[in-house]
Order: structure tokens, then sequence, then C-alpha cells
């Protein structure tokens, strides 16, 4: 299992590297919310992604030899991005595999990093990697079952309780499970009673389903406007974490995703991924309720968006 003096050597180790990402109190939004809310900008992180934590945090701890072929990943798009800035960093080659239907805005920032990127079927891109690692020799860095991603991811964690010591919850979206074990190891090593909430798209709710059944289980994969939390199951390693520290998981309708993207970009001024603003889709559908004097953290994961979805806004009702 993660421990908490992972995730704090990961703090002293990405410190020279990465932003101390704002934490930004958004008093607009406390009505909808019903809640003090706060959004931990992630957004408008290096690479605009929490990714770049887990990423830098595993790329920095290999060795010459495994780096001397370079590097290899599967991803959504951000991951990937996290993956090719480390490895522009550190001078090696990088290989990213996507979905053919990532987004254009992710795409592009990868290429523009320098590294090779791959389009293929979404379901299918976690064995191409695996196969061109071992074909190639290269290091394969795994979007989230791997225990230092995630120690990079729950350094975000860190911060937002060095700066809101009494916050109550903090709330993020769940995908493979690499950002909410680095966040609730790190939260709850510091504050046990703190409480964890992760939020999925209701098209694929991996996580809703592994729990009920007790175990990993692997489901049929579904279209989401929540790019970047597609996967097919939990990782072996970020299961067992989510099962002893996340107080529950909950699995947002595709209407509220929308509808949480809208209310932060009107009311909080600030623009999101969808897979950003499932957190606040799922208080908004009522699956996570709140007291109005609860201190409430939304961790905003990123802010690689395709600039069309923005039209499709208008037609959403908060």
């Amino acid at each position: 299992m993660l421990t908490i003096n992972e995730v704090k050597e990961a703090q002293k180790r990405l410190d020279p590297y990465v932003y101390k990402t704002p934490l930004i109190r958004l008093r607009n939004l406390d009505s909808y919310l019903n809640c003090q809310v706060y959004v931990k900008a992630e957004c408008m992180q290096l690479t605009n992604s929490f990714k770049i934590r887990g990423a830098l945090n595993k790329a920095l701890q290999l060795t010459p030899e495994e780096l001397k072929n370079g590097i290899v990943t599967a991803s959504s798009g951000n991951h990937g991005r996290g993956v090719a800035y480390a490895a522009k960093m550190l001078g090696v080659k990088a290989t990213i595999v996507i979905p053919d239907h990532a987004p254009k805005v992710k795409q592009e920032a990868i290429k523009a990093l320098g590294a090779e990127v791959i389009l293929c079927d979404k379901a299918k891109r976690f064995d191409i990697a695996e196969r061109i690692s071992k074909e190639q020799q290269c290091c394969y860095i795994h979007p989230f079952n791997d225990y230092d991603v995630m120690a990079g991811q729950g350094t975000a964690a860190l911060e937002i309780l060095e700066e809101l010591p009494d916050a109550d919850a903090i709330l993020t979206p769940i995908g493979g499970g690499g950002l909410i074990s680095g966040i609730a190891t790190g939260a709850k090593g510091v504050k046990p009673k703190i409480k964890i909430y992760g939020c999925e798209p209701a098209q694929f709710p991996r996580y809703t389903v592994s729990i009920a059944a007790g175990k990993v289980v692997k489901i049929p994969m579904g279209d989401s406007i929540a790019d970047g939390i597609q996967s097919l199951a939990p990782g072996d390693k970020t299961f067992p974490i989510v099962q002893a520290l996340v107080d529950r998981v909950f699995a947002v309708e595709e209407e509220y995703i929308y509808k949480g993207m809208k209310l932060l970009l009107n009311y909080g001024k600030v623009l999101a991924e969808p897979s950003s603003s499932i957190s606040m889709g799922g208080v908004m559908q009522g699956l996570c309720r709140f007291r109005q004097e609860d201190k409430v953290v939304f961790l905003l994961s990123g802010g690689n968006v395709d600039l069309s979805l923005i039209s499709k806004l208008e037609t959403i009702k908060l």
C-alpha cells in the first residue's frame, strides 16, 4: 500500500518542477452546491493537468539504464502530456498511445513536446503500450496503477491541507484510481477524519461495480463527455487503496457532468474539462450532500478543453 511518507517524499522531489496551484474560494457556487466551495485548480498546473505530478515523480526516479531506450505510456491524453513533458526535460524519447478520438488540443500538446503519438481504439491503448515497452525495451509509466505515480498525485492533497487545514471533504474525479488513491493517502495521512469522495461517469461505473462486488471488475467501455477518466477497470494497486480510504464513489449521469461544467464556467469563471467538473455534477445530482458550513474542496483535474464543447453548454439548464 502507498504511505503518507512516500507522498511527502514526492512533494520534496517535485517542489523544484511543478506549480503549487491555487486553492480558490468560489462563493458564487455555494448556493448551488450547499457548502463552502473551494477548488484546487490543477487546470492551471504545468501541462494544464495534475498528471504532471505523477508522471514526473516516476520519471525522476528512473535510472539512466531504465531511461536509455525512452519512455512509453497509454493515456486518455493528459497523462501522455505529462510523460512527454518529463521525457523532454530528461532528454529522452517518449511514445504516447492515446485514443483516436482524444481531443485535438491534447494530441497537439503532446506532439508539441516532441513525443511520438500513436492513435488507436481506446480499449486497446494499454495492450499496445505494453507491447511497445517489451519490443523496444523502454520504460512503461502506467497512468494510474503505479505507487510512484499515485504518490505524485497525492502531493496536491498536501498542498490543500497546508492552505486549508480545516477542510471537511475533498472530491475528485475517478478513472483508473491513481489520483484519488494519492489524494486519499495524502489527505488522510495528515487528517484522518477528512472525507474523500470520488465521482465517475455512470456510462461506465467501474468502481461502483467493483466496490459492490468486492473485487476488480472489468466492464464494457462506454462513451462519456468526461474523456479524461475512461478506463475499463480499476487497477489492482489502486483498488485496495480506494476500498480502504475512500468514503464513497458516485456514478454521475452525463447531464449532470455538463451541468457541473456550466456551473463552474458561468458562475466560477473557471474553464476546466468535463472530467474536472464531474464532482460538482455529482453534488448537483444529489448523490453527495453537505451542510452549508462544510468546507469542501473540488479538485479540478485538468483544463485541456475542446472549445467546441462550450457551445453545447448553451442548452443546459442549471
